[in-house]
């Protein structure tokens, strides 16, 4: 599978971590995002995301989608919800377009917040998180698939989680390679040319070991229950 079309999706345990946190609406303090694993990139803040695989290759890229999605469900998951999946309290922002324009308007709502009324909608977190944990998130996010991404494999996945579960695997290597096929298939919300897919995560970890078919099938169990 071509590396620039594959993109490692989100882990059962991020998922698990966050649902908790999406349950209500309300102020979020701002949990820190250790970044250190991501290339510096300066004191002013920038209008276009560093983070992106075009421009910063495919293994900064992958960081920023891990590193990112561990940021967003500590910080963001409570009002924009699991997978960026807006349940209606906050915008969806899966549909931000993947571009400077968008890039303009998520790093603004970033630093500074968002205030309606006198009420706070959005604290700022630029201050607390700084710009590396903005662009991580944000690369995380404009990856995400675009609504019902996984409606036409969604029967074909469950067999395979299933085959995973119990064992009955007899060709892994057949059926990773039919993960990284799917995977290629899921489109972004964004317009963003990656999509951050649970097919892919599933098919990183397999292997013909099997303690990785518990592992690839928890996976798909957890991400096809966060796309229905």
């Amino acid at each position: 599978m071509p590396a620039h079309r594959i993109g490692g999706a989100i882990t059962a345990i991020a998922l698990l971590s966050a649902a908790t946190m999406a349950l209500g609406h309300g102020d979020v303090a701002p949990q820190p995002i250790n970044t250190d694993a991501l290339p510096e990139v300066g004191e002013e803040w920038l209008t276009e995301n560093p983070y992106r695989e075009e421009a910063a290759g495919h293994e900064v890229w992958l960081k920023a989608v891990e590193i990112g999605a561990s940021g967003f469900n500590q910080n963001c998951a409570r009002c924009h919800g699991l997978g960026a999946v807006s349940g209606g309290l906050a915008p969806d922002l899966r549909f931000l377009e993947a571009e400077e324009y968008g890039d303009e308007w998520f790093v603004e709502r970033f630093r500074h917040g968002y205030t309606q009324d006198g009420t706070t909608k959005m604290p700022a977190f630029g201050e607390i998180l700084g710009q590396k944990a903005a662009w991580a998130i944000r690369t995380y996010i404009e990856t995400r698939p675009e609504d019902g991404a996984l409606d036409a494999h969604s029967d074909r996945l469950h067999e395979i989680r299933d085959s995973l579960a119990d064992g009955s695997v007899t060709d892994p290597a057949a059926l990773k390679s039919e993960l990284e096929t799917i995977a290629v298939e899921v489109k972004t919300a964004s317009g963003a040319p990656v999509a951050d897919s649970v097919a892919y995560e599933a098919a990183r970890v397999l292997t013909p070991e099997p303690a990785s078919w518990k592992v690839a099938s928890d996976l798909l169990t957890v991400g096809l229950s966060a796309s229905e």
